[in-house]
């Protein structure tokens, strides 16, 4: 196999997994001011236990608990409208330089993707570390397709910019709790927190 056909073949991938031409266009880029790469101390519900990663599709951001009450927060893109989940998973295994294989999903849907794209490779869209989750297929992963960081773009996993995935990597344990909602966490320890730990919990 030449390394062309490879590439095409990636490219494919690329397309099956959100990096569009029209997203290039309209989506954030790097350094344009608009807090794409946005990394910032945020206050959250003090009963969130430290080490724990709680992400927020209303947000769009993931925020890793560093104390109680206090998390850095970090913009991400999450998954598109039909592949949304929430609930709470633990970090089962991590990586360097992830391989992606795509799911089996993505193959019925795009049969003429390669079924291997090992780790490092520049059309790699798991970029540079990946946590991954539970017995499940998702995973916070890093990217090789930073403007559609902001964008709700993927099958199911949050991507982030590389740099920020990186630090999550070094500071999260295996074990470690991820609770995805879909309600805000954005502000102090009340308000929205309390909505989304009700969202959580359930009636």
């Amino acid at each position: 196999m030449t390394f062309e056909f490879s590439r095409r073949r990636v490219l494919a991938a690329l397309l099956v997994v959100g990096a569009s031409t029209h997203a290039s266009a309209t989506g954030a880029t790097a350094g344009d001011g608009d807090g794409a790469r946005d990394r910032r101390m945020s206050r959250v519900d003090p009963t969130f236990g430290v080490g724990e990663i709680h992400v927020s599709l209303a947000d769009r951001r993931l925020y890793y608990v560093r104390s109680r009450s206090e998390a850095i927060s970090y913009p991400i893109a999450t998954p598109r409208d039909q592949d949304m989940w929430t609930g709470s998973e633990v970090v089962t295994r991590k990586m360097v330089n992830p391989p992606w294989r795509p799911t089996p999903t993505m193959m019925r849907e795009n049969p003429r993707l390669p079924t291997y794209v090992p780790g490092g490779h520049q059309y790699n869209p798991m970029g540079a570390r990946a946590l991954y989750l539970g017995n499940t297929y998702y995973r916070i992963h890093g990217t090789d397709a930073p403007w559609l960081i902001g964008e709700n773009i993927s099958k199911g996993c949050i991507r982030m910019h590389d740099e920020h995935v990186i630090e999550l990597f070094d500071g999260t344990r295996i074990g470690a709790r991820v609770v995805v909602v879909k309600g805000s966490l954005a502000g102090n320890a009340g308000g929205s927190t309390a909505a989304a730990k009700h969202e959580m919990n359930g009636p």
